[in-house]
């Protein structure tokens, strides 16, 4: 008997609330990132180091976070993961030095290393090849409605009752996903069809799927198609602020969380676009192409977002940079699903966001001294043109590979 459509959809759907409370906490910083680096006397140049931390500890902790989803399961994985972010958010809350503060985000880099991995295994294992780029849309609409939220609901109870409480709130909301999806897990069953398909054709081997250079041209596409990902993440607010001279609050709530709805949308629209191209008959890898293509070339747009005369019309070029952001990034991370499957998922996705991780720990503080000297024109130039070699090394690689054993029924 087929399994319905609408079960596995839940599923996902409840990973989309994970992601998205994942996005709160991790961008509470860059919402209130101007109040914060007042009250502790930093530089653009130390919040990026600031952000780096994060992005070291994330990055290393990934691969860890990824073997133990593949080994102990979606659910042990995802619970842990949440529970761990959620206490590392809320103590941010309680630091008063700059030393306190970077600890706190280094325990939640290592906490939220599971997070992005942990969807791509409920992707995997509940979707057929040809929705997961729709249901990795999804994904990007947690990280939309995350990334919203946080300027709104944080910046809006930074301005009532501070910054510090901001965090603690924000923090303790992850705490409420898990019983949902003890419950769901429960009452939604992998569909009967990948269980069948994994049996059949056993799977790639862990140390099969790291020694395939394929993965790592996935992980090095990645890489420079999300610095403009990067840019808008924690940037933003900074970006107003400093290149119109708006207050926090004027660019929280008048701007800064428009992007992101855009954010959603692209994400959405390029798992759409794959397929719909792949139900005319198109490959799967011939589908990922065009769309990883297409959001590259209108991409170059971003380099134009610090040239514009007025903040509104520099947030209708991000909400663009982003809407094609994300639509990219939309079928990048679901082309490990489809080479190595569910089973292997989990430790596929975690090395590409092991190398997104080490690219934000690089990228961060280069953006804070290349803004601290030269405004934003120079990283928005770099940040248009990057994503096209993405697009231009996964086309030569990835999008070629041959198939593993064990890949989900395209």
């Amino acid at each position: 008997m087929r399994f319905s459509l609408a079960p596995r959809w839940i599923a996902v759907v409840v990973f989309t609330l994970f992601t998205a409370l994942n996005y709160l906490d991790r961008q509470t910083l860059a919402a209130l990132a101007p109040q914060v680096k007042a009250e502790f006397q930093l530089s653009n140049e130390d919040y990026g180091w600031l952000q780096s931390g994060f992005s070291i500890v994330y990055a290393l902790a990934a691969p860890f976070a990824g073997w133990y989803l593949d080994r102990f399961g979606l659910t042990a994985g995802a619970v842990f993961s949440i529970a761990a972010w959620s206490l590392a958010a809320m103590s941010t809350a309680f630091v008063d030095t700059f030393a306190g503060l970077a600890v706190c985000r280094m325990l939640l880099g290592a906490a939220e290393a599971g997070a992005i991995p942990a969807f791509g295994k409920a992707s995997a294992t509940y979707l057929p090849s040809r929705e997961r780029a729709l249901g990795t849309g999804l994904n990007s609409l947690g990280v939309s409605l995350g990334n919203m939220a946080a300027p709104l609901l944080a910046g809006g109870i930074a301005v009532l009752y501070g910054w510090r409480m901001a965090f603690a709130a924000t923090g303790v909301l992850g705490l409420f996903w898990i019983p949902l999806w003890l419950a769901v897990q429960r009452k939604v069953p992998v569909p009967s069809d990948d269980a069948a398909s994994s049996k059949a054709a056993p799977p790639a081997t862990a140390r099969q799927v790291l020694a395939d250079r394929n993965l790592w041209a996935l992980v090095g596409g990645n890489m420079l198609a999300m610095t403009t990902f990067s840019l808008w993440l924690n940037w933003t607010t900074i970006f107003l602020v400093e290149r119109y001279q708006l207050t926090q609050q004027q660019a929280n709530q008048g701007y800064a969380w428009i992007p992101p709805i855009f954010a959603t949308a692209g994400g959405l629209f390029g798992g759409w676009l794959a397929m719909r191209a792949m139900n005319r008959g198109a490959t799967w890898r011939e589908a990922r192409n065009r769309v990883i293509r297409l959001g590259s070339i209108i991409g170059l747009c971003t380099a134009a977002v610090p040239l514009m005369p007025a903040p509104a019309y520099a947030i209708a070029v991000v909400s663009l940079s982003f809407f094609f952001t994300m639509a990219v990034s939309a079928n990048v991370y679901a082309l490990p699903q489809d080479l190595f499957g569910p089973r292997r998922t989990g430790l596929a996705v975690a090395a590409i966001t092991c190398g997104y991780g080490l690219m934000l720990a690089v990228f961060s503080p280069l953006t804070g001294r290349l803004v601290d000297r030269y405004g934003f024109i120079p990283i928005c130039l770099i940040c248009a043109l990057l994503p096209v070699l993405g697009w231009l090394l996964l086309q030569s690689t990835a999008l070629r590979a041959p198939i593993h054993r064990g890949e989900g029924v395209p």
